[in-house]
């Protein structure tokens, strides 16, 4: 106590303030209060400027009473003296005035201070101190607010009532007290320790912007101080403050270039913000300077650290040329940057120095498990399979229940193409960690590889008591999405396909719809009122509204900043519309219900589908297909249109067009065998608007048209729509030609077959089509030029003939024109023709995406016309009466 009222009896600072009735407690609560706490404008307003200048007039009234006699006395001889000077300076040559003493000069003011205590508070100040020192806390603070009342700058007396406040537990009125004396303090005071205790009440109460002030005050009072500049920056760093934390770790490289942890926490702060060029030459710095002394420790520490960012990089070439120079300075490394040398090694090249060192490594018994492991790593990812598999069995030894380590040696042996041992460490692996997932379907892969679908069945099917374990796991291995897609493809590969199915059906239905909802989830545009105000929060500080200082700047990082204030400006755009609405419904006189809660109701979390990307990959668009195609056999159609409406129902699907018709064809396929002609028809329809140039599509529409009972009523406006839209095309007008030869309009139809072959006149289909329509209008009872007509079909049909190179289906057709028009002499001669020429059997043609595993489809149809045409030689030789001819023709060609 006696140094504490020392100091409080030390001359403060010449300034005054008015005395106006203040009341300390009334000053320390006052809400309103806003100071910047260590601003030089504040400081110079609460200097003491003066004290009491009642009692300084009255000592100089006292002064100059006692010195009237004497001035009186000598005031004549003064005066005399004064003439005789002045006649004296008139005659004589004017020079330099010289000092009457011969006395130096001193520059500046007297020593000690301007302003001293009066009596009278100094004698307050050590009443205080001795009611504290009697723990009568009362008084003290009474006499304390009586001394603050008359020198409202005088920073004793807030140490000395802060401490009081302090000794009675009130830390919130001792934070602000302590923070008055600080401002009240002069410049030249060491305030560091108070700073420092100031910091820590503040974390105590939660104040954390005021908190960082104080020990960034504390620094600044002590600048040499480098354990505070260390918890300053710690202080950032766990606030969040990244950038800070590593400015303020250069900064004590600045002070203490030496210090070799300040440089390493600096050079991962900064590369934690993403700027590892100056982590990188911090650490450089100290690699080459050559300024002060570098213990060993220190010295690897920083390589150690340097070499970690190169290979983080993946520069190793510039890591081990780093390694290299710390060799030419200490021969020995300690562990980790030994086991870094390692991988430098592997990565360069230099597998057998890499081995050495690293056996040495295990000779000394300074490689534990994690160790080995990352060398292995490291040899395994550059396929040195053999000495990867050997660190990693010196691993295992103590460490026998490490699954990952049975995984990577299971991998290893696969390598090393020893299969057997393989599958021996894989099951180890997966009976140690029976929850991963990656090691079962490695397993998995490597017995089907072996033959072994049983057993790679049974290895992924869910156990027996499945559903009691789901009850109590969250997410159960045979859930994964991964897991049901290896062993459905096993299941599909072994034609199981009710299995298949089951299996990976459900997951491929919610992975659709988990899409599909996850698109159609609008973005929020705006930011409930309960995040925007935690994001103010930032700009307050979280500061509880009984401190008096409470301007101090958040310790929170710039982009933080910038959300805070924006989020602040959108509350009050939001309160000034509420009062308005609120005020405009006041004004009409209704009740006010406020339709802006605070609260408003979150977005509904989407679930992670359990195949995802499903769309973007080719090979889960395969699966698609599969489980389609395998619905369609199992003949549950419905499912199956389900699938593909879904997949093509996506609005930003990223299936190519391709795809798409892929797709589009096998749902018109499922439609006709679910006895959805009109569906199928629609589904074709559209095929076709999508994709009017795609013969794919044209012959999809085609063959559902084709096998439609009855052709709806829009089918001919279609064909009459697209074959306008599209004059030059073939697919319409062959089509629209074929629907008018079905409605006998030959003359209709033959003009579209001769459109086409104008486009393509070497193609035997549109030849073959122009011949009959030709033929079939020669027989019509209206036409005038019947011969030409049928002399120009025939010319078509031996066009075709040409173009076929006298195929069997060529020459069937000539004869069963000359038969069809009655010339029978030559429809007989083509038909011998016919029989003599062979002809193999070929499958049937097939609709895009077509099962082609379908049995049925897998059979040949016979493609030989020999029957058809012996019938109809039949018929002729029946009608002319050879009835020997015609029962021996159908002999040699029809009897099975």
């Amino acid at each position: 106590m006696e140094t504490l009222e020392t100091n409080l009896e030390e001359p403060s600072s010449d300034s005054s303030l008015s005395d106006d009735d203040i009341e300390i407690d009334d000053f320390i609560e006052e809400e309103d209060q806003t100071l910047q706490p260590l601003d030089t404008t504040t400081l110079q307003t609460l200097r003491f400027e003066g004290v009491e200048y009642e009692v300084l007039a009255e000592r100089k009234r006292k002064a100059l009473k006692e010195r009237q006699p004497s001035e009186s006395a000598t005031t004549t001889t003064t005066t005399t003296g004064s003439k005789f000077e002045e006649m004296m300076e008139e005659m004589l040559p004017r020079r330099k005035k010289t000092r009457r003493n011969n006395n130096p000069k001193k520059k500046g003011r007297r020593k000690g201070s301007k302003n001293k205590l009066s009596p009278i508070i100094s004698k307050k100040l050590g009443e205080a101190n001795l009611y504290f020192a009697k723990r009568s806390y009362k008084d003290a603070i009474r006499v304390l607010e009586e001394v603050i009342k008359d020198a409202p700058n005088l920073s004793e007396a807030y140490l000395t009532l802060g401490l009081i406040y302090e000794e009675i537990g009130d830390k919130k009125k001792a934070v602000n007290i302590y923070m008055l004396a600080l401002c009240s303090s002069t410049p030249k005071d060491d305030n560091s320790s108070l700073w420092k205790r100031l910091f820590v009440f503040s974390m105590e109460e939660g104040n954390v912007p005021q908190a960082g002030e104080c020990l960034y005050r504390a620094v600044r009072a002590d600048p040499k101080d480098l354990d505070l500049r260390f918890d300053l920056a710690s202080f950032y760093n766990d606030h969040g403050n990244c950038f800070k934390s590593a400015k303020t770790y250069h900064r004590i490289v600045g002070v203490s270039p030496e210090n070799a942890s300040a440089r390493i926490m600096a050079a991962k702060k900064y590369k934690e913000c993403n700027k590892v060029e100056i982590s990188v030459k911090i650490l450089k710095d100290y690699i080459g300077s050559d300024t002060f002394e570098k213990t060993q420790s220190d010295y690897l520490g920083v390589v150690d650290e340097l070499v970690g960012i190169h290979m983080e990089n993946g520069e190793y070439v510039r890591a081990f040329r780093q390694i290299e120079q710390a060799h030419s300075v200490y021969e020995r490394f300690d562990v980790c940057l030994a086991v870094k040398e390692v991988i430098c090694h592997v990565h360069v090249g230099n597998v057998e120095k890499a081995e050495v060192i690293f056996k040495e490594l295990v000779r000394e018994n300074r490689a534990d498990v994690l160790i080995m492991k990352r060398v292995a790593d490291s040899y395994m990812n550059f396929e040195h399979y053999q000495i990867a598999l050997k660190y990693y069995l010196l691993s295992l030894v103590g460490n026998e229940n490490n699954g990952f380590v049975h995984h990577q040696i299971g991998r290893c042996y696969l390598s090393l193409k020893e299969r057997a041992q393989a599958v021996e460490s894989l099951y180890t692996a997966v009976r140690v960690m029976p929850d991963n997932i990656d090691a079962r379907l490695t397993l998995a892969s490597v017995l089907l590889e072996e033959k072994k679908e049983n057993e790679a069945i049974a290895l992924l099917s869910p156990p027996e008591d499945a559903s009691s374990i789901s009850e109590t796991q969250a997410n159960p291995w045979w859930d994964s999405g991964k897991i049901k897609l290896q062993l459905a493809n096993i299941y599909h590969d072994t034609e199981m396909l009710e299995e298949f199915v089951g299996t990976i059906l459900s997951s491929v239905q919610e992975t659709l719809f988990l899409e599909s909802l996850m698109q159609k989830v609008k973005k929020r545009k705006r930011l409930s009122t309960r995040v925007l105000s935690e994001r103010v929060k930032v700009l307050d500080g979280h500061q509880a509204n009984d401190f008096v200082f409470r301007s101090f700047r958040p310790i929170a990082p710039q982009s933080e900043m910038l959300k805070a204030t924006r989020a602040k400006k959108q509350l009050e755009k939001k309160a000034a519309l509420k009062d308005k609405e609120k005020a405009a419904v006041l004004a009409a006189g209704q009740d006010w219900h406020s339709d802006h809660s605070d609260d408003e109701p979150q977005g509904q979390a989407v679930k992670e589908p359990p195949l995802p990307k499903l769309l973007n990959d080719d090979e889960h668009y395969q699966l698609i297909l599969k489980i389609c195609k395998a619905l369609d056999c199992l003949k549950r159609y419905l499912e199956a249109l389900e699938i593909i409406d879904n997949t093509l129902g996506l609005p930003c699907s990223t299936l190519t067009i391709e795809k798409r018709e892929e797709l589009l064809s096998l749902k018109a396929q499922i439609s006709l065998k679910a006895a959805y002609q009109v569906h199928a028809y629609d589904c074709a329809q559209r095929f076709v608007e999508q994709n009017p140039h795609s013969f794919g599509a044209w012959n999809c529409y085609y063959g559902v048209t084709s096998r439609l009972e009855s052709r709806p009523s829009k089918h001919s406006k279609f064909l009459r729509k697209m074959r306008h839209r599209h004059t030059n095309f073939l697919p319409p007008m062959i089509i629209y030609g074929h629907q008018l030869t079905l409605i006998n309009e030959h003359q209709s139809a033959a003009r579209e077959y001769l459109k086409a072959y104008k486009l393509q006149p070497d193609n035997p289909l549109i030849n073959l089509c122009v011949g009959t329509a030709l033929i079939n209008l020669s027989l019509g009872l209206r036409i005038q030029n019947r011969n030409r007509c049928f002399s120009q079909g025939f010319a078509f049909l031996y066009n075709n003939l040409r173009l076929c190179k006298n195929s069997q289906e060529a020459v069937y057709n000539i004869a069963r024109a000359y038969h069809h028009v009655g010339l029978v002499t030559l429809a007989a001669s083509y038909y011998e023709k016919v029989l003599a020429t062979p002809e193999k059997d070929y499958l049937i043609p097939m609709f895009l995406n077509e099962d082609s595993s379908d049995p049925e489809i897998l059979k040949p149809v016979t493609c030989n016309l020999r029957r058809e045409a012996a019938h109809n030689l039949h018929l002729i030789y029946k009608e002319s009466g050879a009835l020997d001819l015609a029962r021996q023709v159908l002999r040699d060609h029809c009897t099975l």
